[in-house]
């Protein structure tokens, strides 16, 4: 998109247009990596405070059991990226602060290989991800507070032999690899 910012303006030609994130009916502009779902949901205000549902059974995007629910914390301006799980799908969902969740396909046979999707969660928009394997994902606190962000992963966490690979997020590895900084 070239600039409709006059010549005369310092900086004119290092602007950026700005994109939404949604369509006119409020739909995500986002096309989705192959297998990753995102489910969002609403805080339902009620006399007391609000409700929301985290997950339900009978959701399209719940097609396995829960058998496992955690909670990680992440201080303000942490990141908690990337990661990759060979058999185990992640289900996030931000209960506190504001979290900029991103998943890159690294699949070489995928349909959706190279592709990443930026997801912005909170407590007042919040919403299911549900990240099957052999995805790279992670996130990072772009809020004030500590945020909290339950998963309840496909399976059990297996303590002598975890289905978990870790890439820092600041290696040089993950900047060669990764076409995403947070």
């Amino acid at each position: 998109m070239t600039s409709d910012v006059p010549a005369n303006i310092k900086g004119h030609n290092e602007l950026v247009a700005k994109r939404s994130a949604v369509d006119s009916t409020g739909a995500l502009r986002v096309e989705p990596i192959d297998g990753l779902k995102v489910r969002l949901t609403r805080p339902v205000p009620h006399e007391d405070g609000h409700v929301i549902e985290i997950a339900r059974q009978g959701w399209e995007i719940l097609d396995q059991p829960v058998v496992q629910v955690h909670m990680t914390t992440t201080l303000p301006g942490r990141h908690r990226a990337w990661g990759l799980h060979r058999f185990s799908t992640d289900r996030l969902f931000v209960a506190r602060g504001l979290v900029k969740i991103a998943v890159y396909d690294g699949r070489t046979d995928s349909p959706t290989f190279g592709y990443v999707n930026e997801y912005t969660l909170s407590d007042r928009n919040p919403g299911l991800v549900v990240v099957p394997p052999n995805l790279y994902h992670g996130w990072k606190n772009i809020g004030t507070d500590e945020a909290i962000v339950i998963n309840m992963p496909t399976s059990t966490y297996k303590y002598d032999e975890p289905d978990a690979w870790d890439l820092p997020w600041d290696s040089p590895a993950a900047q060669e690899l990764i076409p995403y900084r947070f």
